[in-house]
Formats: C-alpha cells, structure tokens, sequence
C-alpha cells in the first residue's frame, strides 16, 4: 500500500499529475477539490499527495488526496457496494469534502444524486452506510484554504485554452465529448470572464 507520495511536481491536470519521486514518474488521479488545493503548485514546485492504490487485474491506478480527509471519505465511498474509485472521484470533483461529508449526515438524497451518475438507490445506500462514519469525522480545515482565485480569462485565447482543458478532464470523468462541448458552451455564454477551470467543470458536470 503507497499512503503517500512525496516528490517533483512535473505535469499538473484538472484530472491527473505527475510527481517524480525517486526517479520514478507517478502519475495520479485527482478530484478537482484537489486540483484547487494545488491551485499554487508549479512545475518544479515539491507536491505531497496522500494516495490509494486501486489494484485490478488489467490496471493498477493510484489516486491522490492533497486533504487527509478527502482521502478518508473516498474509502468511505469506494466501500458501498456500486461506488468504483471513478464514481468515488466524481462525487469529489462535483462537492467539496465538507459538502459530501454533510450531505451524507443530512440524508440529503438530492445533492448526492445530483452528481453525474448517481441514481437514487446508490444515494440512499450511501447515506445508510455511511452517516455514522460522516458524523465521526470533523469538517475540513483545509477548505478555507482551498484557492478559488484564477487568472482572470481576458483573451480569446485563453478562453479557447479553458473550453479545451475542460473539455478534455470531462472526457477523462467519462462524459460523451458532444454532451461536454454543449454543456461548456451555454455555461461559458452565459458566465463572466472571471470563471475559473473549477468552477466551469463543476457546473458542467451538473448540466451533463
């Protein structure tokens, strides 16, 4: 079992980095909640990532936390019986940890079944199992700490450069490319310039 990878940050995606550490390239899902809390991170820059590896016969494939406790309620979530790693990832990427982590106490059916891809059984059975677990934990210290603060999107380039990193980490979360390209382009049409990569993937992945 890797707890955590401690190394070089070398490639940094809404979905997936790369930490060199020994030598070794290691490249790592993430859920956006991470991804913001890396927000600062630069190529160079030292990264620590509390992982999990989720072995399978055809794949091996690590996961990655920057929040202890992120990391906690992803192997809350991975232990309800229809919840994979994938789905487990895309809660994460659609609510904060505190968020999930209320929604559950609060048997809020409805925000757990707004994420993409979770009916309402799997939201239910989540909430019964979970909710004791949920009310074990403290809420997050980091998510005041989370930046939600981007470079403002001034140009046409570089609202083309956010439709397409969006575009390719929604692919990558496993919505059809056509469904994502509509979905980016009335949230973009109808946004400020000042959204960030976060917060446009959050609200695609509700309108999906």
């Amino acid at each position: 079992m890797i707890s955590y990878i401690n190394g070089t940050l070398t490639h940094k995606d809404p979905t997936f980095i790369i930490i060199d550490a020994g030598g070794i390239g290691y490249s790592i899902k993430i859920s956006l909640n991470t991804y913001s809390m890396l927000d600062k991170k630069k190529e160079g820059d030292t990264c620590k990532l509390f992982t999990y590896l989720h072995i399978k016969e055809d794949a091996h494939t690590l996961y990655g936390f920057a929040d202890p406790q992120e990391k906690v309620i992803f192997l809350a979530l991975i232990s309800i019986s229809g919840v994979g790693p994938g789905t487990a990832l895309m809660i994460l990427s659609s609510l904060s940890t505190d968020e999930t982590r209320q929604a559950i106490i609060d048997a809020d059916v409805h925000t757990i079944q707004s994420v993409k891809g979770i009916g309402t059984k799997t939201a239910q059975r989540i909430i019964l199992e979970l909710k004791d677990k949920m009310l074990a934990l403290s809420p997050s210290e980091s998510t005041d700490k989370i930046s939600t603060t981007d470079t403002a999107i001034k140009s046409i380039s570089q609202r083309n450069t956010l439709r397409n990193e969006a575009l390719s980490a929604l692919v990558t979360l496993g919505i059809a490319k056509n469904i994502a390209e509509k979905s980016i382009h009335a949230i973009l049409v109808q946004s400020d310039e000042d959204i960030t990569l976060e917060e446009l993937i959050k609200q695609a992945l509700k309108t999906a």
